[in-house]
This record gives structure tokens, C-alpha cells and sequence, in this order.
């Protein structure tokens, strides 16, 4: 009888490990996902700058910083500079500091870069966290998300979007092929209908 027992015991405990470790895999897978899924890139980095993990979006603007190098393990200079300022400051240890900065390749490739400690096992070593924020994606989608706003046009929206980066008008008509006129008579349309927009909303 006692042996019955102890074999049900072994096997309910053993079937309740299996259990915890099925949900802790499907956990980690959870978050993987979630982790490629951002549109942000995520690269967590050793002192040394070894890449531990690096998400879709943080191989692309990896690439498009390093101008194609595409190596597996390769942590573009410009990155690499700010982590090690903040490798500098820990100097400090009980300040937690957050560097921030832009990277810009041009008017369509800017890039927000926060760096940060991220401490996650005491018993390991720390890893530097660096997300990356493409702005001109992140500006992209309030354009389009402006663009049913406001129920613009498609050549509208054409010039509204190359406004939200900053072109100018003059620019704006070169891109398109447009006259400077008509970028001025198509941007007097865009700002009435912001105009009834906010009106409508109040």
C-alpha cells in the first residue's frame, strides 16, 4: 500500500513539474512574440557588447545604421558609443540613468536610442537594454492615422505625409512634381478640413 502511495505521489509531483515547465515554456514563448512583434527595436548587450538578444526591428536598423553590414554579432559604432557612456557614468551605481538620443541618416532615417541598465538575474552580470524608436515610422502612422482624420485626398495625403517629415513646400512640389502653387492651394484645403475637424470635435 505504502508503495501504491509513494508511485502515485512521484507521479502527481512529476506530472505537476511537467505542468510548471509547459507554462513556463509557453510563457517565454508569449513573450518572444510579443518581443518581435514590436515595431521598436530591442537589443539587450553585454559590457563587452555582445548581442544576448536582438528583435526583426533591431537586426533591420541595425543594417540601415551600418550602412548593410550585416554581420550576426555586430553592434553598429553609433549604438555601441552611447552604451558605453553609460557603462562611463556607472561610476554612479545607485543612480538608475536612462541616455537618450537621436541618431539621423537623413530626413526619412531617424532614430530615438535609449539605453538603460536592465538587471535581471542578480546572479548574472547586467545587461545594457537599448530600444530603438524608428520616429519616421512612429510619424508615418499618426500622418496616416491623420490622413482618415481629416478624410483627406490621396494627392492630400501624398503631401500632408512629405509635411509631417518636414519637407518643405518647395521640396514637397519637387518630390511630386508638382507646382509650388499647388502644393500651397492643396496644404490651404489639408488645414480647413483640420480646421471643421477640430471644430466638429468641440
Amino acid at each position: 500500500m505504502i508503495s501504491i502511495t509513494n508511485t502515485l505521489t512521484t507521479t502527481a509531483v512529476e506530472s505537476l513539474e511537467l505542468n510548471h515547465a509547459n507554462s513556463k515554456t509557453k510563457q517565454v514563448d508569449f513573450l518572444q512574440k510579443v518581443i518581435e512583434g514590436l515595431q521598436d527595436g530591442i537589443l539587450i548587450l553585454t559590457e563587452i557588447g555582445e548581442i544576448v538578444h536582438a528583435n526583426a526591428s533591431a537586426r533591420s536598423i541595425c543594417g540601415q545604421i551600418s550602412q548593410g553590414i550585416s554581420q550576426a554579432n555586430f553592434v553598429p559604432p553609433a549604438i555601441w558609443h552611447h552604451c558605453k557612456s553609460l557603462i562611463d557614468w556607472s561610476l554612479f551605481p545607485n543612480q538608475h540613468i536612462i541616455l537618450s538620443d537621436e541618431i539621423v541618416l537623413n530626413k526619412l532615417n531617424i532614430f530615438r536610442l535609449r539605453v538603460r541598465w536592465l538587471d535581471v538575474d542578480p546572479l548574472q552580470r547586467p545587461c545594457l537594454l537599448v530600444t530603438i524608436e524608428n520616429k519616421c515610422e512612429t510619424l508615418k502612422n499618426v500622418a496616416i492615422a491623420e490622413v482618415k482624420k481629416y478624410d483627406l485626398t490621396p494627392r492630400e495625403a501624398e503631401i500632408w505625409l512629405l509635411y509631417r517629415f518636414n519637407y518643405s513646400y518647395k521640396e514637397i512640389a519637387i518630390q511630386l512634381y508638382i507646382s509650388l502653387n499647388t502644393v500651397k492651394k492643396h496644404m490651404k484645403n489639408i488645414h480647413a478640413k483640420r480646421q471643421a475637424n477640430i471644430h466638429s470635435e468641440n
